[in-house]
C-alpha cells in the first residue's frame, strides 16, 4: 500500500467528517438563515415535485442500506444470510433506489440548468452539487455491474472491512481493506467522502433540518385588511 492510498482512505474520512461537523456547526451558529434549500418549485412545473420525490426517496434508502451494509460486522449477520446473498440484496435494492434517484436528479438538474428563471435564482454551488451528486449516483450504479464479476461477496467484505476499521480508528487497516478493490469503488468511496466536506457548504445541509420550530413558536402573524 503506497502513501497515496493512505491518505485517500485512511486519513481524508477523518478530515471530511472533521470538516463536516465542524462546518455545520459553524454554519449553523453565524449563519442559520442561510439553513435552508432555497427551494425554487414555485418557478418550476409540478410535475418536477415527482422528480424531487423520486431524488429524495432515493437517496435516502441508499444511505439507509450504506450504513446498515457497511456498518454491520459479518459476525451479526452470517447466521441470517451469507455474503454473497447479501451482496444481491445490495445489488437489487441499491439498483433500484439508485436508479429512482437518477431519475429524479436527472430532472431536477435538467429543470436547473434549461429553465431561465431556475437558473436566474440558482447559485454556483447549487448546479456544482448537482452536478456531483449525479457523478456519484453513476459511479455507485457503475458498482453494480462491477460486482457482477465477483458475486462471492469478497469485495463486500473489503467495503465493510474499510468502513468498519475507519469507525473503529484503525486508518491503516482501513486503507489495506480497500487496497484490494478496483477503481470504480475507489472513485465512489472518495467522491462520497468529498461530499461530506461539500455537505455544509451547499444547499445539503437541509437534509438535516425538519420544520420543527414552527410548533414552538410563539407568535401569529395577522395581514391587516386594506
Amino acid at each position: 500500500m503506497d502513501k497515496l492510498s493512505f491518505l485517500l482512505f485512511g486519513v481524508y474520512p477523518y478530515v471530511a467528517v472533521a470538516v463536516l461537523l465542524l462546518g455545520c456547526w459553524a454554519r449553523f451558529d453565524l449563519a442559520q438563515y442561510t439553513w435552508k434549500a432555497h427551494s425554487s418549485q414555485m418557478l418550476a412545473p409540478r410535475h418536477m415535485r415527482v422528480a424531487s420525490n423520486l431524488f429524495h426517496v432515493g437517496v435516502l434508502f441508499i444511505l439507509a442500506g450504506h450504513f446498515v451494509g457497511l456498518l454491520t460486522p459479518p459476525a451479526l449477520y452470517h447466521h441470517l444470510i451469507s455474503s454473497a446473498h447479501k451482496q444481491m440484496l445490495a445489488m437489487v435494492s441499491g439498483g433500484f433506489f439508485g436508479v429512482l434517484a437518477l431519475v429524479g436528479l436527472t430532472m431536477l438538474t435538467w429543470r436547473r440548468l434549461t429553465n431561465l428563471r431556475v437558473r436566474k435564482s440558482s447559485t454556483f454551488s447549487d448546479i456544482m452539487i448537482l452536478l456531483v451528486l449525479l457523478v456519484q449516483l453513476l459511479l455507485g450504479l457503475a458498482t453494480i455491474f462491477a460486482s457482477t464479476e465477483h458475486l462471492d461477496g469478497s469485495v463486500m467484505l473489503l467495503l465493510g472491512a474499510w468502513a468498519q476499521n475507519i469507525v473503529t480508528l484503525r486508518p491503516y487497516a482501513a486503507a489495506e481493506a480497500i487496497a484490494a478493490t478496483s477503481l470504480v469503488y475507489k472513485a465512489h468511496v472518495f467522491l462520497g467522502l468529498t461530499l461530506f466536506v461539500l455537505f455544509p457548504f451547499t444547499r445539503l445541509v437541509h437534509f438535516l433540518s425538519a420544520p420543527v420550530w414552527y410548533l414552538m413558536r410563539r407568535y401569529q402573524i395577522v395581514r391587516q385588511r386594506a
